[in-house]
């Protein structure tokens, strides 16, 4: 239960750096004169996969929950979806690292 509550408090933490981002995408626009739809697609692409990671850690609970209970007999299917889980999440962590990383460079430089 501890996991669910740290990836929680993880998935809060990327959408409210998300929200920063969109954010200053949107003042970027407004200040270069640009369309704002461009801006808003990465964004919505991001959210997109963090609720694609969301709804595959909420899946392999599901199936461990079954296997923990009894419900089912698929320990293999349920560790596989686990690690399938952790994987998605630790590449999506990697690339909100990068995303944040370039952002931060992007403001350091002077226009």
């Amino acid at each position: 239960m501890a996991i669910e509550n740290t990836g929680s408090s993880m998935a809060t933490q990327i959408q409210a750096d998300l929200a920063q981002i969109q954010n200053q995408a949107r003042l970027h626009d407004a200040l270069a004169g640009g369309n704002e739809t461009e801006a808003l697609s990465f964004p919505d692409a991001f959210r997109q996969a963090v609720q694609s990671v969301n709804e595959q850690d909420r899946l392999a609970g599901e199936r461990m929950a079954a296997v923990d209970s009894g419900e089912s007999d698929d320990l293999v299917g349920a560790m596989l979806s686990s690690q399938e889980a952790g994987l998605s999440f630790s590449m999506l962590m990697q690339v909100r690292n990068k995303v944040v990383g370039a952002v931060d460079e992007l403001l350091k430089l002077q226009l």
